[in-house]
């Protein structure tokens, strides 16, 4: 399976062109549609189909003229959040792209109609790719908008399930800050400290900080660590749920300066 193609959009935007067979790709959360355009041009590339994570403009803005241009499919939630859609997913479906198959995650959260893709070979067993959107990010998650932090928490521990090997490549670049914010708060995890150098390191020599995999996730990403007790003692809530200590994080997050 070819890796995917990140796009740089608006300030710290990534959408991704994601090669699924001959000249064809699938784009994923095009914000900007003059950018993929130059981007699949560059590639001499057309699109397959469209995926949408979540209806926020900064993810669909492009889709219509995307469409117009290439008559593809677009892929998404609710038709009425996101009038351009012309398939609607729902969570399990699975799609054959391509030469590549999509399983559908409904992770709400960030919005009450979040989705994130599961993208894999239809032949070979080498690892997957996971389109997270606004929902988990490279050590972090989204803002909760439209629901609570209990439905947040279970939608991040569907991502967590996933294998460990499968790359994350996520809506926005936030790797610095959420590590920065990591380490902050609970400064005595040497996961954290190690996690927030390697991403320093990155962002010194200019390589890219995403994707992440499923493993470093799961090992330091603070959000999906509310069940730790390390961090947990390191927010004075030892005998708190997971949810509430979510809840806490990503309140301390939302005003959170480096």
């Amino acid at each position: 399976m070819t890796r995917p193609i990140p796009i740089p959009t608006f300030t710290d935007n990534l959408c991704y062109l994601q090669p699924c067979g001959g000249d064809r790709a699938l784009v994923v959360d095009p914000g900007d549609a003059a950018v993929v355009l130059d981007a699949l041009a560059k590639r001499q590339r057309r699109v397959e189909a469209i995926l949408l994570t979540h209806q926020h403009w900064d993810h669909v803005a492009g889709a219509a003229e995307l469409r117009s241009q290439s008559r593809c499919q677009v892929i998404g939630v609710d038709r009425s959040l996101i009038p351009a859609c012309d398939h609607v997913t729902s969570d399990g479906q699975t799609l054959t792209l391509g030469d590549l198959r999509m399983t559908v995650i409904a992770t709400p959260g960030h919005t009450r109609a979040s989705v994130c893709y599961l993208v894999r070979s239809n032949v070979g067993d080498e690892p997957g790719v996971v389109y997270t959107g606004d929902t988990l990010f490279v050590s972090g998650c989204g803002r909760l908008l439209e629901c609570d932090a209990a439905t947040m928490w279970e939608s991040l521990q569907r991502l967590a399930a996933l294998p460990a090997e499968t790359l994350v490549f996520c809506g926005h670049d936030y790797a610095l800050e959420n590590c920065e914010f990591a380490v902050a708060t609970a400064p005595a995890d040497r996961r954290f400290r190690d996690r927030l150098a390697q991403v320093e390191r990155a962002v010194e020599y200019g390589q890219p900080t995403v994707p992440s995999t499923i493993a470093q996730e799961r090992a330091a990403n603070i959000f999906l660590r509310a069940n730790d007790p390390h961090v947990k003692e390191a927010l004075g809530m030892a005998n708190a749920s997971p949810q509430e200590v979510l809840a806490e994080l990503r309140r301390r997050k939302d005003s959170f300066a480096t």
